[in-house]
């Protein structure tokens, strides 16, 4: 089995196995037939071998990106314009997957990008309160209660095939530091280089996206 078919089956059957803290929603979005083709698509596109990869770790999926299409940082107008994959989705555009594949577009495009690197989550799945986005870290019972669940994800993604000595934080706040706690405990990998947040830099410092994109680049040394 190859990297990609790792990934498509390891997304299938994510589910949480517990109980979250009240009004409080998981956002599962594997399970839809419609995101289960493009993720299948996507990683039989891009990871067809077995080489492996370094990761780069996001917070959780969103409403507007990973929670539409399942896929890590990518929008639907990406995933068919960038990446080439036709999808029924809705052409909505979220700003850290523009960010993320100008970056992408810089290193040499998806198909030489993804030679090299896995885009994940700290937790795969996402949360939703009150119809809004919710970050894992967000409510601490929410981080305590998903905490094993994360750590599982995370040990099971390692052996897809991980490069050990290094991997990347998106995010250089609250998700980078709760990543290297874990770190610190698990030992995923030697270490762990945080980068600023594409929502961030699209947010509040949007003029100087072209530096944070030369950030990026310098830092995953492409």
């Amino acid at each position: 089995m190859n990297y990609g078919e790792k990934i498509i089956r390891f997304l299938n059957h994510l589910s949480l196995p517990m109980e979250l803290p009240d009004g409080i929603h998981v956002m599962n979005p594997y399970l839809s037939e419609e995101v289960r083709n493009a993720v299948a698509c996507f990683y039989r596109k891009f990871f067809p071998d077995n080489t492996p990869r370094t990761f780069l770790i996001g917070i959780n999926p969103g409403r507007f990106g990973a929670g539409v299409t399942g896929i890590s940082f990518t929008d639907p107008i990406r995933l068919e314009e960038v990446c080439g994959i036709p999808n029924p989705f809705d052409k909505k555009q979220e700003i850290s997957s523009v960010f993320i594949y100008k970056m992408i577009n810089a290193s040499g495009g998806p198909k030489e990008f993804y030679r090299h690197f896995y885009v994940t989550a700290v937790c795969p799945l996402g949360f939703t309160r009150d119809g809004k986005n919710l970050n894992y870290y967000d409510l601490k019972e929410l981080e305590e209660a998903v905490t094993p669940f994360i750590v599982s994800t995370l040990q099971e993604q390692l052996d897809f095939g991980a490069n050990r000595e290094k991997a990347y934080c998106i995010g250089e706040g609250k998700n980078y530091r709760f990543l290297k706690r874990l770190n610190r405990e698990y030992h995923f990998f030697e270490n762990i280089i945080p980068l600023p947040h594409p929502r961030f830099v699209m947010q509040y410092r949007y003029k100087k996206q072209d530096e944070y994109i030369k950030t990026y680049l310098e830092r995953l040394e492409i």
